[in-house]
């Protein structure tokens, strides 16, 4: 509670928790505090009591996110600083730093229990996320290999079965009105740390589950099929990017020192990152300065639904800069060949399941590339559709395979 009560985590209440599908879903309304709350607090804790260890141990997940959640991640700075490599999960390390040190917490979380600096490490590598190769024996800088489970809870990088993934099933769909098929708490029941085949102990599951856990990688990839990948609102998130690159230079914050932050700079210091939420659309839009003009225009543009519009849609192989990947949370790999079971009879010895014993109807292939063409100038769009098809019949029969295509008037 000391720690949810700053102002460090009190900023997730100002970030939609999905960008720009405010834009078309209305319920989608939710923030990434109540996410952050969900996930770390309440489903870390059953994870916790299933997997019956005998110490409690707090886990904190700062989201590092920035304006608009992934729009600002992924979209805006890989634009606006393309020679930089970031992700939000290291400004989470650095937020959880920065929010330690300013709200003096050190001394309670002594208090309870936590041995400084060993769990703060444990949280940190938590937050990143512990890749299997990075698990091996002194390679972990908080915990001993029996405990190396405790990586595959929050930010699973072995096969992708984690709590964050469950809390945005069942939240996300509520809100945007999606069905939600899979059922998180059938999977805690059944949730079991065993020594596998590795060498490592890893969280395994019973046998049978094996049909619930392919069923939850369907709805993670038809989930961001109809939702995140929407077409209208990648278009929206396309026009706000496009909107914070303009005003990049033009929106100050300031940090540490009194040094001011543009937008794109306000990642690098903690106490401007701190000040930087969803709000920076309402002060674009609502501006009067000649410098946000264009971006101003822009934004207009998304709240009256004069959009850009999509020309046409191309399944790739080929790696664009711009492409969309759909996938079962393991890019090209089948998730369930990293995941470990047990059987009624023997729940202490794991085992993977090979795919010709689950069924013959499992799809081949397990994850799809695809682009979209936009147009942003409308009155443009008859020209932009000719080009498109022409661009197309010149180039498909070497890289590109058309999904869908409006038809050139």
């Amino acid at each position: 509670v000391k720690m949810i009560n700053t102002p460090q985590f009190n900023r997730l209440r100002y970030i939609k928790q999905m960008a720009g599908a405010y834009f078309v879903f209305p319920g989608a309304c939710h923030n990434r505090f109540e996410h952050s709350i969900g996930y770390v607090c309440m489903f870390s804790k059953t994870m916790l009591k299933v997997s019956l260890l005998s110490a409690c141990v707090l886990y904190v997940l700062m989201q590092g996110h920035g304006p608009f959640s992934h729009l600002f991640d992924q979209m805006f700075i890989s634009k606006a600083r393309p020679d930089k490599k970031w992700e939000h999960e290291e400004n989470s390390v650095k937020m959880l730093d920065y929010m330690v040190r300013q709200n003096q917490l050190e001394p309670m979380m002594k208090e309870y229990g936590l041995k400084l600096p060993e769990d703060m490490e444990v949280i940190k590598e938590m937050i990143r996320g512990k890749k299997p190769e990075d698990r091996g024996e002194g390679r972990n800088e908080g915990r001993p290999q029996e405990r190396l489970f405790l990586y595959e809870i929050v930010a699973n990088k072995t096969n992708g079965i984690d709590v964050d993934k469950f809390d945005y099933f069942a939240r996300d769909c509520h809100h945007l009105g999606i069905q939600n098929h899979f059922d998180h708490l059938r999977f805690f029941r059944s949730a079991r740390v065993i020594k596998c085949p590795d060498g490592l102990m890893h969280i395994c599951s019973r046998d049978k589950e094996v049909h619930n856990l392919y069923a939850m990688f369907y709805a993670r990839c038809s989930f961001h099929r109809k939702a995140c990948q929407h077409k209208t609102n990648k278009l929206i998130e396309t026009m706000i990017t496009d909107a914070f690159l303009k005003a990049n230079k033009h929106i100050m914050t300031e940090g540490s020192g009194g040094k001011s932050y543009c937008l794109s700079e306000a990642i690098d210091d903690m106490q401007a990152y701190t000040k930087l939420t969803d709000r920076v659309f309402e002060d674009i839009l609502f501006s009067s300065s000649e410098q946000l003009r264009d971006a101003k225009n822009i934004l207009h543009r998304v709240i009256t639904r004069d959009l850009y519009k999509c020309v046409g849609k191309l399944e790739t192989g080929t790696k664009f800069p711009q492409a969309v990947k759909l996938d079962y949370g393991m890019k090209d790999k089948d998730p369930i060949g990293e995941v470990f079971f047990y059987s009624k009879s023997d729940n202490k010895t794991a085992f993977n399941i090979p795919r010709d014993q689950v069924s013959k109807l499992l799809p081949e292939r397990f994850s799809e590339t695809f682009i979209r063409i936009y147009c942003k100038k409308n009155e443009q769009l008859a020209v932009a559709k000719q080009h498109f098809l022409e661009w197309y019949q010149k180039n498909s029969y070497k890289i590109l395979k058309v999904i869908y295509l409006e038809q050139v008037k």
